[in-house]
């Protein structure tokens, strides 16, 4: 049977990028990707010719009869725009049902906001909770804070340029003397990170909310 291959790809800066990931995206019959426009671009700059397959939220299972296909005839590799595919990006039902047909998943690690963020952050803890995106919903996004009131675990988060001075305004009122370290645009030209309360972070932020967020709260 063939491998489904999970391929982490850079955050931001393509050296960052595993040898072994492009040797891998070199050796599979195709590549299943949530953007080809973006996966092009990495491929191009490492000589690597291969046919991609559209493969992107919130349509996935569109795409899921072709890359099985695919599967059938050779081994394919999983890619989304950034960081490792299935978290918060697509490839859930891929991997789901590349197992149900009998095909092995092989994980190529790599970049990972997540974890680029708990680096810096600083904040011990048993462990993290990832919430993925915040709720964008009010009610959510308070019951979601009230679960971090008690909780000794730092918990990591992604946010939208558009909605992230909202969100900070959310922590500082329910959360007000909890640190936080919010990055922004990890690993390209314009990275920040800031640390403080959500009321100091969002004060040192100003108007610079272009880019991707991820926040890091530390624990109780």
């Amino acid at each position: 049977m063939s491998k489904l291959f999970v391929v982490a790809t850079p955050i931001g800066n393509l050296e960052d990028v595993s040898p072994r990931a492009i040797r891998v995206l070199g050796e599979v019959g195709a590549i299943a990707a949530e953007d080809t426009r973006v996966t092009s671009r990495l491929l191009a700059r490492h000589g690597i010719r291969k046919p991609l397959l559209s493969y992107r939220a919130p349509v996935e299972r569109r795409g899921l009869p072709r890359v099985m296909a695919a599967l059938d005839e050779s081994d394919v590799a999983l890619v989304s725009d950034a960081g490792t595919p299935t978290l918060s990006d697509p490839g859930q039902a891929l991997v789901t049902a590349a197992w149900a047909a009998g095909h092995t998943v092989v994980p190529i690690p790599g970049p990972s906001s997540v974890t680029a963020a708990l680096s810096v952050a600083g904040y011990g803890g048993p462990g993290f909770t990832f919430a993925g995106y915040l709720p964008r919903k009010p009610g959510e996004m308070r019951r979601w804070l009230e679960s971090l009131i008690g909780d000794p675990r730092p918990a990591v988060a992604f946010e939208s340029p558009f909605r992230i001075r909202k969100s900070l305004e959310r922590i500082a009122e329910s959360l007000p003397d909890r640190s936080l370290t919010v990055t922004r645009e990890l690993t390209k030209i314009h990275e920040e990170v800031l640390r403080g309360t959500a009321a100091e972070v969002l004060e040192a932020l100003g108007d610079r909310t272009r880019g991707e967020f991820t926040l890091v709260i530390s624990g109780a």
